[in-house]
């Protein structure tokens, strides 16, 4: 089973074992994805991952502008370990180096971050790609980027709700989930109907995933998923939570329910 779509994905560093295990979750699989910071204030992160990734959660990223790159890579390899044992993805936010180091699957970037093209060097195809999308225009490019040179993985919608997680950042709404949700099944529309055309429709059509984000929690998480998301990346639902691995599978099940 692969990461990604793209191909060179299977080759990440350390994580040959992980793919390749029983119950393993890749990303066009995955449809719960939790976003933490280092926990300093708990000191508990080893165990919470594993409770989130026991929960249901299919891929962690690790988001903490507060720490150092040393002791990040720690934390990674804490989140890496647990990852392992679950057979679930891990992610690395902004930072290509630390990525590379740490032999990330999965490497998220924002608007102003890395240029998509850039990360993709970097990385020389050994991790999956997502990129955060604010709004129609940017939906459009991270589609469009999907099916570029530069093959983008996945992409985030959001944020929905304000969050202070993203301070100053506008709200978007439901309807920019909408508005990917239809403009995703186009693009798959015209990949499948591409590959009937040429006879070669098992590499067209598949799509890219997207995650909707921003202030998704257990009180309108039913909301999201009838405006048409099928993935969402989630922080206080989860990390604020008495009990994480409870609080997802809470989420994890309408999900499932939603797609059955």
């Amino acid at each position: 089973m692969n990461v990604s779509h793209s191909p060179a994905a299977s080759a990440v560093p350390g994580t040959d074992a992980f793919v390749s295990a029983e119950g393993s979750s890749s990303l066009h699989a995955a449809r719960l994805y939790l976003c933490t910071d280092a926990r300093r204030d708990r000191g508990d992160f080893e165990q919470f991952v594993d409770a989130a990734f026991e929960g249901g959660v299919d891929i962690i990223q690790l988001r903490d502008k507060s720490i150092e790159a040393a002791e990040e890579l720690e934390l990674l390899a804490v989140l890496k370990e647990a990852a392992l044992r679950h057979g679930r993805l891990w992610a690395v936010n902004d930072r290509a180096d630390i990525a590379v180091l740490s032999g990330a699957p999965v490497f998220h970037i924002g608007q102003k971050d890395l240029p998509l093209q850039a990360a993709r060097t970097l990385l020389n195809g050994n991790a999956a790609i997502g990129l955060s999308s604010h709004g129609p225009e940017q939906v459009d490019a991270a589609l469009a980027a999907a099916a570029g040179t530069a093959a983008l993985d996945y992409f985030c919608v959001g944020p929905l709700w304000a969050t202070p997680t993203k301070p100053g950042r506008a709200a978007v709404g439901l309807d920019l989930v909408k508005y990917a949700a239809a403009a995703a099944a186009g693009v798959e529309a015209a990949g499948t109907a591409a590959g009937r055309a040429t006879g070669r429709e098992g590499q067209h059509g598949c799509g890219v995933p997207w995650f909707a984000i921003g202030g998704i929690d257990h009180g309108n998480v039913e909301q999201v998923v009838e405006a048409g998301a099928s993935r969402i990346v989630v922080v206080r639902a989860i990390t604020e939570a008495d009990d994480p691995a409870a609080a997802a599978g809470s989420l994890r099940a309408v999900l499932d329910a939603a797609h059955a």
